[in-house]
């Protein structure tokens, strides 16, 4: 439990870094961070805080659809939005497109490398993956078809209220799938546990 807890508020942290380092790319955002860029754009409010808030207004979404949170989930609303707007505070913007792009992979890595953290510690999904897996089982959505409807509507939300689309949107969309399937399985506790025990089967 202790190493669980561990890797879940490190993801966690590394997670709001990685998101904080794209945001200081310039070259566009993930939709959720294209959609808090915007609303902080419009409030004055920095956007790891608006982070924080649009995560707790996600988890409201929580109660028609009867989802329960665990711990991951009420972390995860504290932890990223924070470690984000303190990144941002510290890690300056490095002019030039080749910079940009590089800054940009090295977020999105972290994310992917975050998100196996937190996801294999196993204390609850995210707000808003949540909210995806609470429309499949409501109104029996594939999760697919709720995951793009959702992210679509807050990505042109955060694009119309001044949200950064761009170069990095597209890689994000195309790159974080494949980055987190390869970190995920280096990090499910569940998965390690079951070759323990396989493992001790075999020679016992």
């Amino acid at each position: 439990m202790p190493l669980r807890l561990a890797q879940l508020f490190i993801g966690l942290v590394l997670y709001g870094v990685g998101c904080g380092i794209t945001v200081q790319a310039g070259i566009g955002l993930d939709p959720w961070t294209v959609f808090a860029q915007g609303l902080a754009r419009q409030t004055s409010v920095g956007i790891g805080w608006m982070t924080n808030i649009i995560g707790f207004l996600v988890l409201l979404l929580w109660v028609p659809l009867r989802q329960r949170p665990g711990l991951g989930t009420i972390a995860n609303i504290a932890l990223v939005g924070t470690s984000m707007q303190a990144t941002i505070a510290v890690f300056p913007h490095i002019p030039g497109f080749g910079w940009d792009l590089v800054v940009f992979m090295v977020g999105m890595v972290l994310v992917a490398v975050a998100s196996g953290l937190y996801i294999g510690a196993d204390f609850g999904p995210g707000p808003r993956d949540g909210l995806m897996t609470g429309l499949h089982s409501r109104f029996g959505w594939p999760i697919w078809a709720a995951r793009l409807g959702v992210e679509a509507g807050v990505l042109v939300a955060g694009w119309l209220l001044g949200g950064t689309v761009g170069l990095g949107t597209v890689i994000f969309a195309v790159g974080i799938g494949p980055l987190v399937h390869v970190a995920l399985p280096r990090f499910d506790h569940r998965r390690r546990r079951a070759v323990r025990i396989a493992s001790a089967a075999q020679t016992a």
